[in-house]
């Protein structure tokens, strides 16, 4: 009988030849080593698959979808396959340090109202330390100017999306993170650890100016349905204000850093 792993790794990836292998390894290297890793390969015509197949790993399995579909269908194939009692995220250019897994676990297993359990990170070549809000209470505050939660830090707790049928809404991409972590408000807590346990490659072609456009939209909406959430009341005339403030934000995503 084969045993379920403790967590499931989902890595959508599109032509990410030159980082790869690196960010493969990292997952690899990991301490905590009860885990399956799903790389999802959007149809990239790089040389991406290739080496991905070159890796002799029993823990990782290939899905190549025949046509390019997008960022979040790949993600949503992730969850509908994983496992594991964990999701945790990986992108196929970042790092992930040897000790993550092993501390979101740990946290994880020892607070059961946590749904969703991120980590600070540096972005690569810059030595500055990204902080982030710790606990519940400052994330849900935070989260109406911007997203603060790293989304390829992240590790949650798969029973909850079984639960709740929750998945990424494709039509929030390129902002799907921000309005996923705000719809897990209402379900359990959110927490970031301080430790920096990762690594974010910033690329300078990431979002096009016609995805950026859609992403300040997505975050809008996202935004206004966290205060919903919190239940605040507003009248036309701060409803104005608010949206006008609320476009004024230029980090929408932490796929947009």
């Amino acid at each position: 009988m084969v045993s379920t792993p403790k967590i499931t790794v989902i890595l959508p990836v599109y032509n990410c030849e030159l980082y790869i292998q690196t960010a493969v390894e990292s997952i690899l290297n990991q301490t905590f080593t009860d885990f399956e890793l799903l790389i999802i390969d959007d149809a990239s015509t790089d040389a991406t698959v290739a080496i991905i197949q070159k890796i002799e790993d029993s823990r990782i399995q290939l899905i190549q979808k025949p046509v390019n579909s997008g960022y979040t269908n790949s993600l949503n194939s992730g969850i509908k396959l994983a496992k594991g009692d964990y999701i945790a995220r990986m992108d196929g250019d970042d790092i992930s340090y040897p000790e993550r897994f092993a501390k979101q676990i740990a946290y994880l297993e020892t607070h059961p109202e946590v749904v969703v359990c991120g980590t600070t990170y540096k972005i690569m070549g810059n030595d500055k330390r990204i902080t982030l809000p710790e606990h519940h209470e400052a994330i849900k505050i935070s989260l109406l100017w911007g997203n603060c939660i790293s989304h390829p830090s992240v590790m949650i707790r798969k029973k909850v999306l079984d639960q709740y049928s929750i998945q990424y809404d494709t039509s929030k991409e390129p902002a799907e993170d921000y309005d996923m972590w705000v719809r897990i408000l209402s379900l359990g807590k959110l927490h970031n650890l301080q430790e920096v346990l990762l690594e974010y490659r910033l690329s300078s072609n990431q979002v096009s100016r016609k995805r950026a456009d859609e992403q300040k939209k997505n975050d809008i909406a996202t935004k206004f349905q966290l205060l919903q959430y919190l239940e605040v009341q507003w009248n036309n005339s701060e409803f104005e204000f608010l949206e006008r403030q609320f476009g004024k934000t230029e980090v929408l995503s932490f796929n947009d850093l």
